[in-house]
């Protein structure tokens, strides 16, 4: 089981958008890039936008973002794109045995290594902007340009 892959999507889309600023970007356009169908990536950016994230004009074919590049963190898209609910990255079975000695604690010893986790997650990708995933996407186009 992995997170969502919204999120990866979510971060494909804002990266687009910055990439092709100067393009149209529709959805199928967007969907294209992706490889998927255009209603998931409306679905996500309707996401995007309801976070502030991106600015969707309705059958002109536009999108933009909504705020400066280095202002959207991981973490904004983390949570745009409805990933997990807060503090439930990791799910713990709900009825373990109390009979048994492991099923009598297992919840309270590994719920709060479990928080610490996703917290450290959670500030990791607040250390991240889609500036940062922008300027090493064209670093790496102008290697491969190279080559």
């Amino acid at each position: 089981m992995s997170i969502s892959s919204r999120f990866a999507v979510g971060v494909h889309i804002l990266t687009l958008l910055e990439v092709n600023k100067g393009g149209v970007n529709s959805s199928e356009f967007i969907a294209g890039s992706v490889n998927t169908n255009p209603a998931l990536i409306r679905k996500i950016m309707g996401m995007l936008k309801n976070a502030g994230l991106v600015n969707v004009r309705p059958g002109i074919a536009g999108a933009n973002l909504a705020k400066d590049l280095s202002d959207i963190t991981l973490f904004d898209v983390y949570k745009a794109v409805d990933v997990v609910q807060e503090k439930e990255l990791f799910s713990i079975h709900e009825k373990p045995n109390p009979d048994c000695p492991v099923g009598r604690n297992i919840q309270n010893t590994i719920g709060p290594l479990f928080s610490t986790a996703q917290t450290a997650l959670e500030k990791a990708l607040g250390n991240v902007t889609i500036e940062d995933v922008v300027k090493d996407i064209t670093e790496k186009e102008k290697l491969n340009n190279k080559m």
